[in-house]
């Protein structure tokens, strides 16, 4: 391994903030997203996130671009390191992890991983249930299928819907609250 590799590597993996960085840029390439933003979404400081994506748009690995006052970091997908960082990432996260990472960019307001993954992650499927509003549509699942070959099910449940069942008693919703599960947002 040249100095230069093994340089780049060592400085890498270097900082927590940047490993979160990371999984929240490579899982959602499409994406742009200001500082703040993703200070609020990994809830960092935000001078320690601006300083890590500094160093990663040094390293190649991110982009940005200057909008009026504000600068969009995305993922750097011509980067030679680009699909391995993803798969390393997802590796280092799961299922769990990369579903985590992926609904952060989302509204959703609560989703857990329930069903015989919960118990066991040699299960053939992952069974997710998640809590927001009508208008939601998450991307992404696919990728996360494909990489980990398991097929992912959604179960999708307005808020007031949730509120309601969970409020009244609903035997079904207090079953499914009550048995294992991976929270992944929210509060129960």
């Amino acid at each position: 391994m040249s100095k230069q590799a093994r340089d780049t590597l060592k400085s890498l993996f270097s900082s927590a903030i940047r490993a979160d960085l990371l999984a929240l840029l490579l899982n959602n390439p499409e994406e742009r997203f200001y500082v703040r933003e993703i200070a609020t979404l990994l809830r960092k400081n935000p001078s320690g996130v601006k300083r890590e994506l500094d160093n990663l748009e040094k390293m190649g690995i991110l982009t940005s671009k200057k909008v009026a006052n504000l600068k969009y970091f995305q993922a750097e997908k011509k980067s030679p390191l680009y699909s391995e960082l993803k798969s390393l990432i997802a590796k280092s996260l799961g299922i769990p992890g990369a579903l985590k990472a992926l609904l952060k960019t989302t509204v959703v307001k609560i989703a857990f991983i329930y069903g015989q993954f919960a118990e066991s992650e040699d299960a053939e499927k992952v069974d997710l249930f998640m809590v927001g509003p009508a208008s939601l549509n998450v991307e992404g699942f696919k990728d996360i299928e494909d990489k980990f070959s398991k097929k992912i099910n959604v179960t999708f449940m307005e808020e007031s819907e949730f509120k309601g069942k969970r409020d009244s008693g609903d035997a079904d919703l207090e079953k499914l609250l009550s048995g294992n599960k991976i929270l992944l947002m929210g509060k129960l």
